[in-house]
C-alpha cells in the first residue's frame, strides 16, 4: 500500500483456530478505504476465513479488527449494517428478483417506496431490469449473481465483501459481469475486499493485494507488484513465476547461477551472497539473432506445450530449465522446432531478486 492511503480497516494479531490448531495469523493489514483489496492465495490458505471475521461471522481466538479506528465488534449490529457482502453461490431467497434486492433494505427499515427506488436502480445498472418480477429459481447462473451483486450494492454499503462472486460463471457471462463490476465499483468506491485465486482477475480489479499462504499473510502491495516482485519462493510458485534460480552475486548487479550470467537492476546483495532469480515466463522473448544486449541466454528447446493464447516452451541454457511464453504470432515467425537453439532475452529490469532465501 502507498504512503498516505488511509486504512479503513485494520487487522492486527489475529489468529483464528479450529480445533485449537491455528488455520489463519495475521500481524498486521491495513485494509485502505476505497479502494479494491484482492485477497489472493491457494485453496486452504485462509482467504475465506479471514473474510469471516471481518463479517462477524467466525470468532477470533485473538486479534483486533478496527473499522474507522472503532473495535468491529464493539457495536455487531452497527458494524454489519455497514456492510454487505456477495458469493461463489449467488444465495437467493425463494422470491421474485426484486424482493431479492429488496431484503437487505427491508431489514434495514427502509421504507417501501425507497427499497422500490434503489431496487430498481441497481437492477438497471446491473443489466437486469427486465428480470425484476421473475422468479429466483428461474434464473440462470449469471443472472443469478448479477441480482447477488446487485442486491450487495442497494443497501450502499461503505465496505463490500466478496468470495470469488465470479468464478461460478461461464467465461463469456464472467467476462461481461467483471466488466460491469469494475465499472460500478470505480464510481462508487466502497472499501472493497474481493477474495479470488484468479491472476487476470487480481490484476484488472485490485488497487491493492493480500497474499496468504498457509493460514499466513506472505505479501502486500499493488497487485502488479506482488506478482512480479514475490518476497520468497512460495509467493513465487503461487503467482506463477515458473523460472525461479539459485544463484549468488559475482560482481555488481550481475548474478552466477546455473552457470550463467545474468545482469539485474534489482537491488543487490552482498558480493557473493545467496539468491533467488525469479523471471515470469512471459518476460522471456524467443529470437533467432543476437542484438548485443544484456542477457542473451544461447538455449536449446527440450518441449513445447500449447497454452491456449500462448505457446509455453520448455528450454535448457547451461544447467538452467528456462520456461517462456509467446504469442502465437510470436511463436509462428520463429518457426522452431523440438532441439533447435534459440537466444532467450531477458531484460535486466525483468529478474527479480530475492535476498537470503530460506
Amino acid at each position: 500500500m502507498t504512503d498516505r492511503v488511509e486504512a479503513h480497516i485494520e487487522v492486527r494479531d489475529l489468529l483464528v483456530q479450529r480445533g485449537g490448531v491455528s488455520v489463519l495469523e495475521v500481524g498486521t493489514l491495513d485494509i485502505p478505504r476505497g479502494l479494491v483489496t484482492v485477497m489472493i492465495g491457494p485453496n486452504g490458505s485462509g482467504k475465506s476465513t479471514l473474510l469471516g471475521a471481518l463479517q462477524l461471522v467466525l470468532h477470533p481466538t485473538r486479534g483486533t479488527l478496527m473499522l474507522d479506528g472503532q473495535p468491529m465488534d464493539a457495536d455487531p449490529v452497527r458494524t454489519r449494517r455497514r456492510m454487505s457482502a456477495a458469493f461463489q453461490e449467488p444465495l437467493l431467497l425463494s422470491m421474485s428478483v426484486r424482493a431479492n434486492v429488496e431484503l437487505p433494505l427491508r431489514l434495514r427499515g427502509v421504507d417501501r417506496r425507497r427499497r422500490r427506488e434503489l431496487a430498481d436502480h441497481w437492477l438497471e445498472r446491473f443489466g437486469i431490469a427486465p428480470l425484476a418480477r421473475r422468479h429466483a429459481r428461474q434464473l440462470s447462473g449469471g443472472e443469478a449473481q448479477r441480482v447477488s451483486l446487485a442486491r450487495a450494492f442497494a443497501s450502499q454499503p461503505e465496505v463490500l465483501l466478496l468470495d470469488e462472486p465470479f468464478s461460478g460463471v461461464d467465461a463469456p457471462t464472467r467476462e461481461g459481469l467483471i466488466e460491469d463490476f469494475a465499472e460500478i465499483v470505480s464510481e462508487t468506491r466502497p472499501t472493497t475486499v474481493l477474495v479470488t485465486h484468479d491472476r487476470d482477475e487480481a490484476l484488472r480489479l485490485g488497487d491493492h493485494a493480500a497474499l496468504l499462504i498457509g493460514g499466513a499473510l506472505r505479501q502486500t502491495g499493488p497487485p502488479s507488484e506482488v506478482f512480479d516482485r514475490p518476497a520468497d519462493r512460495a509467493v513465487a510458485e503461487f503467482v506463477g513465476t515458473e523460472n525461479v534460480w539459485a544463484g549468488r552475486r559475482s560482481e555488481s548487479g550481475v548474478y552466477q547461477a546455473g552457470g550463467v550470467r545474468l545482469a539485474s537492476t534489482a537491488k543487490t546483495v552482498a558480493l557473493g551472497a545467496p539468491a533467488l532469480l525469479c523471471v515470469r515466463p512471459e518476460r522471456i522473448v524467443l529470437t533467432r539473432e543476437e542484438d548485443g544486449s544484456a542477457n542473451q541466454l544461447r538455449a536449446t528447446l527440450r518441449a513445447i506445450r500449447p497454452r491456449g493464447p500462448v505457446i509455453r516452451s520448455e528450454l535448457s541454457s547451461g544447467r538452467l530449465r528456462l520456461i517462456a511464453d509467446s504469442s502465437l504470432a510470436a511463436w509462428d515467425e520463429l518457426g522452431l522446432s523440438l532441439g533447435d537453439d534459440v537466444i532467450a532475452r531477458i531484460s535486466p529490469t525483468d529478474v527479480h531478486v530475492i535476498e537470503n532465501p530460506e
